[in-house]
């Protein structure tokens, strides 16, 4: 008898654990892509993983989020087409511009960018306004930003810009001399001149500043426009968890 009610016992125990089962409703996070490209020191690949002080950061805000993902480190122009048309993805480091502002879902911004038009060590050219550069030949990256704004100011692609899918193509092409100019952000030149150079003295030179204005002058991260808003806000709400607690001051430290 015993044995009977305590077989019993368990096949209704069995079944009530099946029916809950059954009943629970799906908690499952989607799937995150998170792609970058190549912009040392903000995001960079160092014996086949991507790090750097952007990377950084995104590791630690999607950590506190509780986003598990992969960073992917691709040329710009297809990361950003990724982040353009694809659902559930993240994309950095990206400035936020009046151009791009209603194709993303925006989080951050997280790192100061300071823009300019730069020529190789030793050299100097007389450029007071955008105007006068327009005779000389600029390397430009598809699709970044320095390249979108050099474009909707009348530059043109094949004629006075030259572009390319890497930052390091660009300064290669200047140190060659198959251009005068090229457009970066100053940590990411003066990087890769002290990488190009082996001189940890030497910097880049900066000809003339470009003000893309307001937050426009800084990176951050976006989501494509087809991520949810829930997970978008709480990736957001991460990040000044992130700033709040001293996590991000001392990412900053180490990188600057």
């Amino acid at each position: 008898m015993a044995y009977t009610l305590f077989r019993r016992l368990g096949v209704c125990l069995l079944l009530l654990t099946c029916l809950q089962a059954t009943a629970a409703p799906t908690t499952a996070q989607p799937v995150i892509t998170v792609v970058t490209e190549e912009l040392p020191p903000y995001n960079m690949t160092i014996d086949g993983k991507v790090t750097g002080m952007s990377t950084e950061v995104v590791e630690a805000v999607l950590a506190e989020a509780g986003v598990q993902a992969t960073i992917r480190s691709m040329p710009w122009a297809r990361a950003y087409d990724m982040a353009l048309n694809a659902e559930n993805v993240l994309i950095y480091s990206i400035a936020r511009t009046p151009q791009r502002e209603d194709l993303f879902k925006w989080v951050g911004p997280f790192a100061e960018m300071k823009m300019h038009l730069y020529s190789m060590p030793g050299t100097h050219y007389d450029i007071r306004t955008l105007d006068d550069a327009r005779q000389y030949q600029i390397a430009t990256v598809k699709d970044d930003v320095g390249e979108q704004y050099l474009v909707a100011q009348g530059f043109v692609i094949g004629k006075n810009l030259q572009s390319s899918n890497k930052y390091e193509h660009n300064y290669a092409k200047l140190k060659e001399g198959r251009v005068q100019l090229w457009i970066s952000n100053e940590l990411n030149a003066h990087w890769l001149v002290r990488q190009g150079s082996g001189d940890p003295a030497q910097r880049a030179v900066p000809q003339l500043a470009i003000d893309l204005g307001g937050l426009k002058n800084s990176l951050g991260m976006a989501f494509s426009r087809q991520t949810d808003d829930a997970l978008v806000r709480r990736v957001s709400e991460a990040l000044e968890r992130v700033r709040a607690d001293g996590r991000y001051d001392a990412i900053m430290r180490r990188w600057q």
